[in-house]
């Protein structure tokens, strides 16, 4: 029996950076009127304000809605009329300047600088560094393009990770690179949900666009849970429908 669906966001639930659709809002509704939603993402608690919970329809149980920033290092729900943290781990001031260092060694040694660039490339998170090869503001279209095969990242990943060896860095979204603490990826934060919620492993779902090796999503099959991959947002409202079909 699935208790719970979690989600990857950008790729799965919307565009890049993009607030959700009308029609996913109203199927993440019809979910959560049958089942707890988890969405699970490496962008920060602004970023899902502006793409989840501003986009829900009234209707929505989001009672039942457990959001997770920062690849599960943080977790906010609802309680009491008001969004709030159960928790947040973040990072010292010393780790976070060996990360930026390392960050920019790697991407001379590298060579992967882009011509153009929308806003800032690097983002601290608080628990999380993320690096956006084109800027946290670029178009949807030029991310969709500079590296659609996730080949470039890779070579900047295992740069990195000779710099880094004591931290986590996955791939995700479009362009974006995500450092955490060693051992962070969305099978820890899954299981971080599991001790908040009291929802056990068995009975959750994960629903993501990158539930391949090396694919950010990955690590929720990883973990045991049942998954589905979808290639979009359209795939996923038809994977929430079948959910929610089973479970009505």
């Amino acid at each position: 029996m699935i208790s719970l669906v979690a989600f990857d966001l950008d790729g799965t639930l919307a565009e890049s950076k993009q607030p959700l659709k009308e029609s996913m809002g109203e199927a993440l509704a019809d979910l959560l009127a049958v089942a707890h939603v988890a969405v699970i993402s490496g962008g920060d608690w602004p970023q899902f304000q502006k793409q989840v919970t501003s986009q829900l329809p009234p209707r929505a149980d989001i009672s039942k809605l457990w959001l997770m920033p920062t690849t599960g290092t943080k977790l906010y729900t609802h309680r009491n009329g008001a969004w709030g943290p159960v928790y947040a781990e973040l990072f010292d001031d010393d780790v976070k300047k060996q990360i930026l260092t390392a960050f920019d060694t790697a991407l001379e040694v590298t060579g992967f600088k882009p011509e153009q660039t929308w806003g800032n490339r690097i983002e601290d998170r608080g628990s999380q560094i993320t690096f956006s090869a084109l800027g946290q503001e670029a178009p949807i279209h030029a991310k969709e393009v500079w590296d659609p095969d996730f080949a470039k990242r890779r070579v900047i990943r295992a740069d990195l990770r000779k710099r880094l060896p004591d931290l986590s860095i996955n791939m995700g979204g479009a362009t974006s690179i995500d450092i955490t603490q060693k051992g962070v990826d969305k099978g820890y934060g899954l299981k971080k949900l599991r001790d908040a919620s009291g929802i056990p492993l068995e009975q959750m779902m994960f629903i993501g666009d990158a539930i391949f090796p090396g694919g950010n999503d990955y690590p929720a099959k990883e973990i045991g849970l049942r998954t589905v991959c979808v290639r979009d947002p359209n795939g996923t409202l038809a994977a929430i429908a079948a959910v929610v079909a089973c479970l009505s």
